[in-house]
């Protein structure tokens, strides 16, 4: 291809959909990435697209309208690409559980607020939810289900928006690594990777937990840092033992939690493969990816107490990756004022899956001067704290 109007750093799910919207407007867009594509954060991620998790706020709204958004994508895509398109797309539901009387009203109080700002949060019955989930353990003090939870295959969902981006005339490079940004009038002129330059009018900085690294390398530094996750999978279980993503109520305190020490909460969903995963843990240890076995631990024995059934399942392996942690818990999304055509789509933490089609949607908006679909003020690289 000619030179390309935007060059997207980072082929992960959160690139592919900044990617996927402006090609579908017509712009013409190099994706690069310094590994495979998706093959770093969206690789090591569950595939969650949650509401549930989420208080009243931007990121809340954010994440209404990618969870709106998937469906009519994946039909698109499915109408323009064909079978390839498939991304395993589920949309099973959540349920929430409080399995201690200390955190029942904190459940409840949770739930009450979101409803008010839109979310389908039904308060349901120790016995509802048992038959919502008939393995689930019975020390219940309350629960909530989420219809609107939904699961997707994360690397299928990536490698099919590039799909897309790649049949409309548009490039993805692998194993291409971006050290910096060459300006003309104080504006972006190309992006220099280690061994050439590319010409270019815009370069967009979706490099996840990397993005710190890229945008101080560009000249405009933003706070991203780096937060450890580790997830185990089991072998195959018979069809039904966990039928919809399923957490604990303390997960929400551990998503919006600031600290670097571990935390750790059990989140529990069965893949259309037959596996369940078991999840979830953060922490802050820079890029060390380390398996820590008494992390792996915890979550084992967290996961039992809420699926006893699992004690007996064997696990066939597990993983971790890094998140891209922004210290006040919103992403950025939109140009840098420092650099006119440096843009950024980064800082989703654990949520970027669910949050891609929204962010990649509202990126493609404001740089094709369209109206945007939802306020992009709070998510402004230059937003007070």
């Amino acid at each position: 291809m000619a030179h390309p109007d935007v060059v997207v750093v980072g082929a992960g799910v959160i690139g592919a959909a900044c990617a996927e919207a402006l090609t579908a407007r017509g712009v013409s867009v190099l994706v690069l990435d310094r590994g495979a594509p998706a093959s770093g954060t969206t690789a090591s991620g569950e595939g969650n697209v949650l509401v549930s998790d989420k208080e009243p706020g931007p990121e809340l709204v954010l994440a209404q309208a990618s969870r709106r958004r998937w469906p009519t994508l994946l039909a698109e895509l499915r109408e323009e690409l064909g079978p390839v398109a498939e991304v395993e797309w589920e949309p099973k539901g959540g349920l929430v559980v409080a399995t201690t009387s200390v955190a029942a009203q904190p459940l409840a109080d949770f739930a009450a607020a979101q409803r008010g700002a839109g979310v389908d949060a039904r308060a349901i019955t120790a016995s509802d939810a048992a038959h919502l989930e008939p393995h689930l353990t019975k020390e219940i003090a309350a629960a909530v289900h989420y219809p609107e939870d939904a699961q997707l295959q994360p690397v299928l969902a990536t490698t099919t928006l590039l799909a897309a981006v790649r049949k409309r005339g548009s490039e993805v490079r692998g194993a291409v690594e971006a050290v910096g940004i060459e300006r003309h009038g104080g504006s972006v002129k190309a992006l220099r990777t280690r061994h050439s330059t590319i010409p270019c009018s815009a370069v967009i900085n979706a490099c996840g937990p990397w993005s710190g690294t890229f945008s101080r390398a560009a000249g405009a530094p933003i706070d991203i840092q780096p937060r450890r996750g580790v997830v185990l999978v089991t072998a195959p279980l018979p069809t039904n033992t966990v039928r919809h993503k399923v957490y604990d109520a303390d997960y929400v305190g551990a998503v919006a939690s600031g600290e670097a020490d571990l935390q750790t909460s059990a989140v529990v969903e069965s893949t259309q493969a037959g596996t369940v995963l078991i999840g979830s843990s953060r922490q802050r240890v820079g890029f060390d990816d380390s398996m820590r076995v008494d992390v792996l631990r915890e979550l084992a024995r967290k996961a039992v107490r809420l699926f006893p059934i699992l004690a007996d399942a064997q696990i066939m392996r597990s993983y971790g990756g890094f998140r891209p942690y922004a210290p006040d818990h919103l992403p950025i999304i939109g140009e840098d004022h420092r650099l006119p055509g440096l843009w950024h789509a980064t800082g989703h933490e654990g949520a970027g899956i669910g949050l891609a089609a929204a962010t990649g949607q509202l990126l493609a908006e404001l740089f094709t001067g369209q109206a945007p679909h939802v306020d992009p003020e709070p998510f402004r690289v230059d937003r007070r704290p």
